[in-house]
């Protein structure tokens, strides 16, 4: 079941429109932080890998918020910025701390932002 779930999600993601695509991808990594949140104690192993892909993604945000080209407007463009800033602190917050409560405003995060992604 893991190898068709894998296949849907490629496909999916060669056929989704930008904005789709980035939802997709955040609540891909809300997703798996909410998984260890839950099961703190039993995947607390994982942590990190959830934390490095959810830090790239918001990279890639980032850098694209920064792009003279990109079509957005200026105070769209800063208002992610800030919100990647705010997810670079609050990652590093969890990296050090190591408490499942400070998972949730990335989580939150990323749910509100790709609500607002698919309209």
């Amino acid at each position: 079941m893991q190898s068709a779930s894998q296949a849907y999600s490629k496909v999916a993601s060669q056929t989704l429109n930008p904005r789709d695509l980035e939802a997709h991808l955040l609540l891909k990594a809300a997703s798996r932080l909410q998984a260890i949140r839950e099961s703190w104690d039993a995947k607390q192993a994982d942590l990190d890998d959830a934390l490095h892909y959810n830090r790239k993604l918001w990279s890639i945000f980032m850098s694209s918020m920064s792009d003279p080209q990109n079509p957005l407007p200026k105070s769209v463009r800063e208002n992610v910025a800030n919100l990647g800033l705010f997810v670079f602190k609050q990652t590093f917050a969890v990296m050090f701390e190591r408490n499942p409560d400070q998972l949730r405003p990335l989580i939150n995060i990323n749910r509100e932002l790709a609500a607002g992604l698919r309209g």
